[in-house]
């Protein structure tokens, strides 16, 4: 029986949608910049084995142009689409549910930035009903901030202190960041779940535990981030793929982040690992586990957390060489009647100001079992064409949103 593999290599967007200028984002172009940069470096970006399925032509069809200096197979053996977001945000919850058949058609509630630094973006009334439920005296940050800089600035205070540090992005998140051992990570993870329960009341999508530690002796930073993160997130609003395979008795295992993106719905293996190399790992683990008629659904999260967010393009553009040379691997362990999809859930374009995702098409690269080899797909109107496509080649009844590709 068929298998679905999908693999979300994070943020990697093909360019600005024909909305984007709305939310401040037209011309970002997170694989085009990132080449750009490299073809200015006089060190192109040569993917091999990702331009086999087709990913500069999906980036051609999602922007007009190729990126620059980017090796082009002309005869690929995959398919390949851009994808628009049909969802209102560019948020990691809305682009995995829509991939499964799920736009979020409303908006998330999200927290306005301050006019000034010294101004908390958390509403009074929610922030102390969470400190005097958590039994908390005051809490540090309260503002939109990277992740690992706000870590820096506010770090040695909350070891100091024991006041936890609160901040938010363009995301709908509220984000707490706790020393693992000063504070414990039992108790941040009991902390983000009051949380959640007090601001769900305004519609926020996730409550992030941002766990860390300090950092080795020599280090630049004085404090690192760990791989316990965990995400509080709200349930998928209808159902998705995931719940049609386990209703159906099929395997669904979700790598990395994906079981907290779908708030654990749908997922019946979970496959923890900190970091790309050991989550394509864990990849290929979920593979040899997965029986037949499953998925695997993994997320390669470091694309988005350490290069996107960090605006760090030399980083980007080294992890996708790292999973290009990976992707030979990944082809190898596929199954008579597997099909593997490679694509996003959002652009986070490391040449971009700030430090938030940008909202881009997103490619779909096909390979596998019936697959209309060296075919393009078009540009797709919604992310939920994989859920349907998948659906069919599952032997699953259509899901509610979406075109089958082909």
């Amino acid at each position: 029986m068929a298998r679905a593999i999908v693999v979300v290599l994070d943020s990697l967007g093909i360019g600005a949608t024909p909305d984007a200028g709305a939310y401040g984002d037209a011309g970002a172009n997170t694989l085009g910049n990132i080449a750009a940069r490299c073809a200015v470096q006089g060190q192109p970006l040569k993917l091999p084995n990702l331009a086999r399925l087709g990913l500069p032509q999906a980036a051609q069809l999602a922007s007009g142009v190729w990126p620059q200096a980017m090796p082009v197979d002309f005869s690929p053996e995959g398919a390949w689409a851009a994808a628009r977001e049909r969802s209102r945000g560019k948020d990691t919850p809305s682009g995995h549910w829509e991939l499964m058949g799920c736009p979020v058609e409303f908006d998330w509630g999200y927290f306005p930035r301050a006019e000034s630094p010294a101004e908390n973006v958390f509403p009074a009334a929610q922030l102390q009903r969470w400190l005097t439920a958590c039994d908390l005296p005051g809490s540090l940050g309260n503002t939109h901030a990277s992740g690992t800089e706000i870590i820096e600035c506010f770090g040695d205070e909350h070891v100091r202190t024991g006041w936890p540090i609160c901040y938010t992005s363009s995301d709908s998140v509220f984000q707490i960041a706790a020393h693992e051992e000063h504070f414990g990570l039992a108790r941040l993870y009991d902390i983000c779940e009051k949380a959640k329960v007090i601001f769900d009341e305004l519609n926020i999508a996730r409550v992030i535990a941002r766990p860390f530690v300090d950092a080795a002796p020599g280090q630049a930073q004085r404090f690192r981030r760990t791989g316990n993160r965990h995400d509080y997130t709200t349930p998928p609003v209808s159902r998705t793929l995931l719940d049609a395979l386990v209703e159906a008795g099929r395997e669904v295992h979700g790598v990395g982040k994906i079981r907290d993106i779908f708030a654990a719905r749908g997922i019946t293996h979970h496959h923890a690992a900190d970091g790309n190399a050991a989550l394509c790992e864990a990849t290929l683990a979920a593979m040899s586990a997965c029986a037949s008629g499953g998925m695997v659904f993994a997320n390669l999260v470091d694309f988005d957390m350490l290069y996107g967010h960090r605006r760090d393009i030399q980083g980007y553009a080294d992890a996708l060489r790292e999973f290009d040379a990976f992707l030979p691997r990944l082809l190898a362990a596929m199954q008579d009647g597997d099909v593997l999809v490679l694509t996003a859930d959002h652009g986070c374009d490391p040449s971009w100001p700030g430090s938030d995702h940008t909202r881009e098409h997103v490619p779909l690269l096909f390979a596998g079992a019936g697959v209309p080899a060296g075919r393009s797909l078009g540009v797709r109107e919604s992310f939920a064409d994989l859920a349907q496509t998948l659906a069919a080649h599952l032997g699953l009844a259509p899901v509610a949103c979406g075109e089958k590709a082909w």
